[in-house]
C-alpha cells in the first residue's frame, strides 16, 4: 500500500500556531489533501497529550492511532514532538531542534516525566530544554529502543544542527556519543535530496521531508512528505524502512522547490536584499544597504560544507518529486495575493473533487481533463511544476519564494510599471 507521511506538524499549543489546529481539523485537511499518516506533534504539552488520548483510539498491532471519531478512517497517526535544546560548548551557545518518534501514548508520559526537569513542558507545544543534543537522545533512548528523534529542519539558519547562527559542521560534534542513534535528518523547506548529496558525510543517513507546518490549511500541512510502499502499515515498518532507506519501501520524499523555502538565499529582509551564495560573498555577508551581517541561506551554508559537486547522487538514494502547493499554484495563476480566497477555493475544491485529493492532482491529474473543470492555465501550470518548469524567486530571510508563471509576460509588466520584487547585487554595481 502506498503511505504518504507527514511526521511533524504543530498543535495549538505551539507558539505563532493556528488555533483550528486540532484533532478533527487535522484529519479533515490531512484526507483532503492525500495524506494517510500524520505526526500529532507537541506530545510533550500536558493539555495536548490529554487532548490525543480523548481523540485518539490505538490500531490493534500497529504502534499508530486513528481518528476515535471515524476509526475505519484512511488517517493514521504516528506520536511525535519537536524539542528545542539550547546549550552551550566551547563558550558558544547552541540552539538545535530535533523530531521525537514514539510508538506509543504510554511512552509518552515515561518520556515526558525525564524531560520535565529541563525545562516547563507547558509552556510551549515545542518545549525549549536546557540540555544538550546528547542528553536529549540519551533521555528518549533510554525510555524505549523504539523511539527516533531526528534532527529537524537540518539546514535553516536559525535552530537548526547544520545552522549558520548556531549549529555545527558535522553531525557528530552535535551528538558526540549519541550519533549512534541518529539514522536520518529532516531537509526542511529550503533544501532538498540533491543540495545534501552534495556531503558525503551525509551518505548514511536517511533524508525525510514534513511540513513543520502551524496550520492545517492545505497550503501547509503535507507540503513536504514521505512516500512509502509498505505492505501493512505500522510505526515499526515505517521506521524501519527510513533506517535501511530501503527504496522499495522508502519510495520518495515530496518536496517544495527549496527556493520556496524562507532561507534558500541570504538576504535582508528589511532592505529587501536577496542574493546568491556567490553575490553574498562579495559582499562579505554585509548588507549592501545598512552594513548590517546578511541571514546566510542554506544554499550558501550547503556550499561552505559541501565536497562535491552539485547534481551528485549517491547510489541507491530513495528519489524525490518537487511540488508546491495546489492552493499556491492556482493562487499565483489567478494573481490572487492570498491562497484562502473564494475564488481559489472554488477552483480548488473542484480539482479536489474530480480527481480525489490534492496529491492526486499535482501528480497524476492529466491536463486535459483538469481544463475541463478549472481555467487551462491552472491545469497548464499543474502539469509546468510537475515537470519542473517553473520558476521560483528564492526564498529569503524569512521571506517565502515566489513562484513566477508566463514569465515573458510578467518580465514586460514589470519593466513597464517599474516594479522589483527583490534587489540584488546588480542594483549595487
Amino acid at each position: 500500500m502506498r503511505v504518504i507521511a507527514d511526521l511533524h506538524i504543530h498543535s495549538r499549543f505551539s507558539r505563532a500556531t493556528s488555533q483550528k489546529m486540532n484533532i478533527d481539523e487535522i484529519t479533515r485537511f490531512a484526507q483532503i489533501k492525500g495524506l494517510n499518516l500524520v505526526g500529532t506533534g507537541d506530545f510533550t504539552h500536558p493539555k495536548w497529550l490529554e487532548e490525543l488520548k480523548e481523540k485518539l483510539v490505538e490500531i490493534p498491532n500497529t504502534n499508530l492511532y486513528g481518528y476515535a471519531k471515524a476509526p475505519n478512517s484512511s488517517i493514521r497517526y504516528m506520536i511525535t514532538n519537536e524539542v528545542s535544546t539550547i546549550f552551550t560548548l566551547e563558550n558558544e551557545v547552541k540552539k538545535i531542534h530535533h523530531v521525537i518518534l514514539t510508538p506509543s501514548l504510554e511512552t509518552t508520559v515515561q518520556i515526558n516525566e525525564r524531560l520535565t526537569g529541563y525545562g516547563n513542558l507547558a509552556a510551549d507545544g515545542r518545549p525549549t530544554l536546557d540540555m544538550n543534543a546528547p542528553q536529549l537522545v540519551e533521555e528518549v533512548m533510554e525510555v524505549s529502543k523504539d523511539n527516533v528523534v531526528i534532527p529537524a529542519h537540518a539546514w535553516t539558519p536559525w535552530f537548526s544542527l547544520f545552522g549558520a547562527f548556531s549549529g555545527f559542521n558535522r553531525v557528530e560534534d552535535c551528538y558526540q556519543d549519541m550519533t549512534k542513534h541518529i539514522f536520518a535528518l529532516e531537509t526542511g523547506l529550503s533544501s532538498d535530496p540533491p543540495m545534501n548529496w552534495r556531503l558525503s558525510a551525509l551518505d548514511k543517513y536517511a533524508l525525510v521531508s514534513n511540513s513543520d507546518c502551524h496550520s492545517c490549511w492545505p497550503w501547509r500541512i503535507g507540503r513536504e512528505a514521505n512516500v512509502f510502499e509498505l505492505e501493512k502499515l505500522t510505526y515499526t515498518t515505517v521506521v524501519d524502512a527510513i533506517r535501511k532507506k530501503d527504496k522499495d519501501s522508502f519510495r520518495s520524499t515530496i518536496e517544495t522547490n527549496p527556493a520556496y523555502g524562507k532561507y534558500h538565499w541570504t538576504g535582508h529582509r528589511n532592505c529587501n536584499i536577496s542574493l546568491s551564495p556567490q553575490e553574498a560573498l562579495k559582499f562579505g555577508n554585509y548588507c549592501p544597504v545598512c552594513r548590517r551581517r546578511l541571514t546566510k541561506g542554506v544554499e550558501q551554508r550547503v556550499e561552505e560544507l559541501a565536497d562535491r559537486p552539485m547534481g551528485f547522487k549517491p547510489e541507491g538514494a530513495p528519489g524525490y518529486l518537487h511540488l508546491l502547493p495546489l492552493s499556491e499554484i492556482i493562487a499565483t495563476v489567478l494573481e490572487s495575493s492570498y491562497p484562502g480566497t473564494k475564488m481559489v477555493w472554488t477552483a480548488y475544491n473542484r480539482l479536489v473533487k474530480e480527481f480525489g485529493n490534492e496529491y492526486n492532482v499535482l501528480i497524476d491529474a492529466p491536463k486535459e481533463e483538469m481544463s475541463k473543470i478549472v481555467d487551462s492555465r491552472i491545469a497548464e501550470t499543474i502539469v509546468q511544476v510537475r515537470e519542473g518548469k517553473v520558476k521560483v524567486v528564492p526564498g529569503y530571510d524569512g521571506v517565502y519564494g515566489q513562484l513566477k508563471i508566463f514569465e515573458e509576460t510578467a518580465a514586460e509588466e514589470e519593466r513597464s510599471s517599474g516594479k522589483v520584487d527583490q534587489r540584488s547585487i546588480v542594483d549595487f554595481m
